[in-house]
């Protein structure tokens, strides 16, 4: 007796004996000696308490001559999950014992549903041990991934290299509108955060120097520490790092996107140099925009060290703008503008490189943005310690 219907079961078909405020009803019939016929009616839902696949084993373990399960299900007024639930352990415990179920008798989206529960097989390995790797085995993998990237990393470049040749040569396939278009990215909407973070670097700057040029009564030469610094170094640095999360990144994502949704593929199918038509307009932006965001970035730190020198120093705007005169020359000024190119192209290959290696997923295009901001502050620093080592050597 089961909780709201009847369970039975018989060697002939008949009908169940419900009563008037039955749910649901499973009967059981062998209209032949080797198939079991089970006859489903009734509301088969899970607030109904519905029964185990219990019974049917049952019905298996009585009659060995059983080899085919059949339903019948023209009685049956209403069904959720609970009977796809029930079905499925119907069917499980036939697999084990090797009979045949026909499905034919069950309502289509019944079958439908028990199609899709089991298109893919069950894990069998789930649950078990992570098995650990050696030390040795890790350091050997990360050294093998390392050389990878560096020789994808050396292809890519030269890859570039040849695509700026043909630039140079005036074969290379691009759009000049796309050209415009990255160089307004990359130029004017890049002006705002570029003034707000060159000038608080200048402010830092005339502050930190004031703390100690005061002790000395020198603190005129805030001006030449404020203009050196920006100019050599400060003002190509921060505005390459700017645009390294700024621009860098979206080159990423925008290249990740696009080996998404297969455009990259398409444009090898057509025979488009996807380094041409993509990365050759990003590269010459950047390095045509980047010297003047170094110029730009270099006026506004030291219009905040002459707003800390004449607001805190006492010191005329005349004398520091002459000190700035005096203390900065054409080479620290070229020093950095030459850092600056060299910085956008490596922010460019790094972002567009990121992108050209991303996965074909979501989350393979986030990491491609993240790595891209990462590979090119690296790069950014890296280099900047070795023009310092440079022209020390040389004396520049």
């Amino acid at each position: 007796m089961g909780i709201g219907g009847i369970v039975t079961s018989s060697n002939r078909a008949k009908p169940s004996a419900a009563t008037s405020d039955a749910r649901w009803q499973m009967d059981f019939s062998l209209p032949a000696e080797d198939t079991l016929l089970v006859r489903l009616s009734g509301d088969w839902k899970l607030q109904n308490e519905l029964p185990s696949a219990t019974g049917v084993s049952q019905q298996f373990e009585s009659s060995q001559a059983i080899r085919i399960l059949t339903f019948d299900t023209q009685g049956l007024t209403g069904w959720d999950s609970g009977l796809v639930s029930f079905l499925l352990n119907v069917l499980t415990e036939c697999k084990s014992r090797g009979l045949e179920a026909e499905k034919g008798g069950l309502p289509e989206g019944v079958r439908r549903l028990l199609d899709l529960a089991t298109a893919v097989p069950e894990k069998k390995d789930i649950g078990k041990g992570v098995k650990h790797t050696s030390f040795l085995a890790l350091v050997g993998g990360e050294v093998i991934s390392a050389v990878a990237s560096t020789v994808e990393m050396v292809r890519f470049i030269g890859e570039a290299t040849i695509a700026l040749g043909a630039f140079l040569r005036g074969k290379a396939s691009y759009r000049r509108s796309d050209l415009m278009l990255i160089i307004q990215e990359c130029g004017a909407q890049a002006l705002p955060i570029v003034s707000l973070i060159s000038f608080l670097v200048g402010l830092i700057l005339a502050f930190v120097g004031a703390v100690q040029l005061l002790q000395f009564g020198a603190q005129i030469y805030v001006a030449n520490l404020v203009g050196v610094a920006m100019t050599r170094e400060m003002g190509a640095m921060m505005a390459a790092i700017i645009m390294a999360g700024r621009t860098g990144a979206a080159f990423a994502a925008q290249l990740g996107t696009m080996t998404v949704n297969e455009e990259i593929d398409a444009l090898k199918t057509l025979g488009i140099s996807p380094m041409e038509f993509l990365v050759l307009p990003r590269m010459l932006a950047l390095i045509l925009m980047m010297p003047l965001l170094c110029l730009y970035a270099d006026l506004v730190g030291m219009i905040g060290g002459l707003i800390v020198g004449v607001g805190m120093l006492d010191i005329t705007f005349v004398e520091y703008f002459n000190q700035t005169i005096e203390g900065v020359g054409l080479n620290d000024i070229a020093m950095g503008v030459v850092k600056g190119a060299v910085f956008g192209v490596l922010v460019a290959l790094s972002g567009c490189m990121r992108g050209m290696q991303s996965g074909r997923s979501a989350s393979a295009v986030g990491i491609a943005a993240t790595s891209a901001v990462v590979t090119a502050i690296v790069f950014i620093i890296v280099t900047d310690a070795i023009f310092a080592v440079v022209t020390n050597i040389i004396g520049v």
